[in-house]
């Protein structure tokens, strides 16, 4: 299935419903050090509700440790300088979605990491920096897993 990849996420929310977004979808997620928060956060339990023991989490020390572990696969880095709609990508299962800290989004150099497929992005109104973290990676797992079927729901 899926892999999600929060490189650096900063606020405990946003990965509580990424938890509770690969628990119901049945996607991993993969999150990156630094991390903005520890698992005891009243925030990340909350937001996940009690879907932690039904989701596959992983945390890696760094962007190249996570690639290594994660193997082959394509690798999409969300941002809203991606040239590519995230409707237009036709998702493999093996695929990795990768998205930034929610502050600044992926950094230049993770953006031309040398593992990164496309630059991806959804649509927005002109003046809008960005969408919600949490948000954005439920609009992409959803359509790529759409375009699966559903695949085991």
């Amino acid at each position: 299935m899926f892999r999600i990849l929060f490189n650096a996420p900063e606020i405990p929310g946003n990965s509580g419903n990424a938890i509770r977004l690969a628990a119901i979808t049945g996607a991993e997620l993969h999150l990156v050090k630094p991390l903005g928060f520890n698992f005891e956060d009243a925030n990340l339990r909350r937001a996940g509700l009690d879907y932690h023991d039904l989701a596959v989490v992983t945390v890696h020390e760094n962007l190249d440790a996570a690639f290594e572990a994660l193997g082959e696969g394509r690798v999409f880095a969300f941002t809203s300088e991606g040239n590519t709609m995230y409707t237009d990508v036709a998702y493999d299962a093996s695929d990795i979605l990768m998205f930034g800290k929610e502050s600044v989004g992926l950094s230049a150099e993770d953006k031309a990491h040398q593992r990164v497929t496309d630059l991806v992005r959804l649509p927005m109104l002109p003046g809008r920096r960005s969408l919600n973290l949490a948000n954005t990676a439920s609009v992409v797992a959803y359509e790529a897993w759409r375009q699966h079927g559903f695949a085991g729901a």
